[in-house]
């Protein structure tokens, strides 16, 4: 009885994200759940033992764990968990933009994990070189596995977070209006 529930919380697990149908999930509908779990500790839960099942990440999937680290720590109520947590997710961002330094999905998710962060637990330094890289980025039109909406979304982010020059917020407006 245990293995076959086993097996069916595992397949319910990996049919969430798509690794069912393959050996990488489906990243739009992985961005999608990212977004719900933002709200939802169960959906967050999920989409970290379903990542964790994953045996050879690519830059990209490290960096969704490293966002999913980060709401683990939001989620979580215990300050030891939440520093753990938040510690883990600095390394796997870490490795995530090692692996592909030039993805600007992954420099996004580290930057608005930052953002978010308080200041004071340190865990900001990565706030200017992410935003660079992201602007780079768009300079190019080097979107990666980002689609439209997503580097519109990114765009929008950085604008608000009030993170960017007076330069930088020009160029990106202009980019945003290009885009829509």
């Amino acid at each position: 009885m245990f293995k076959k529930h086993l097996l069916f919380l595992i397949l319910t697990l990996t049919t969430i994200i798509g690794l069912a149908d393959s050996p990488q999930p489906n990243i739009p509908n992985l961005r999608k759940k990212l977004m719900q779990a933002i709200d939802s500790k169960p959906t967050t839960d999920s989409l970290y033992k379903s990542l964790g099942l994953i045996q050879q990440r690519s830059g990209l999937l490290n960096g969704y764990m490293g966002a999913l680290q980060a709401l683990k720590a939001k989620h979580a109520w215990n300050p030891y968990f939440k520093i753990k947590y938040l510690s883990n997710c600095e390394d796997t961002f870490k490795g995530a933009v090692a692996q592909d330094p030039h993805n600007i999905e992954i420099r996004f998710m580290r930057f608005s994990v930052e953002h978010n962060v308080p200041g004071f637990l340190g865990y900001t330094k990565n706030l200017k070189t992410d935003k660079q890289e992201m602007i780079r980025q768009i300079e190019l039109k080097n979107y990666g596995t980002a689609d439209k909406d997503l580097v519109i979304a990114v765009i929008k982010f950085m604008l608000d977070s009030k993170q960017c020059n007076p330069d930088e917020s020009t160029f990106l407006n202009k980019t945003l209006a290009a885009l829509k």
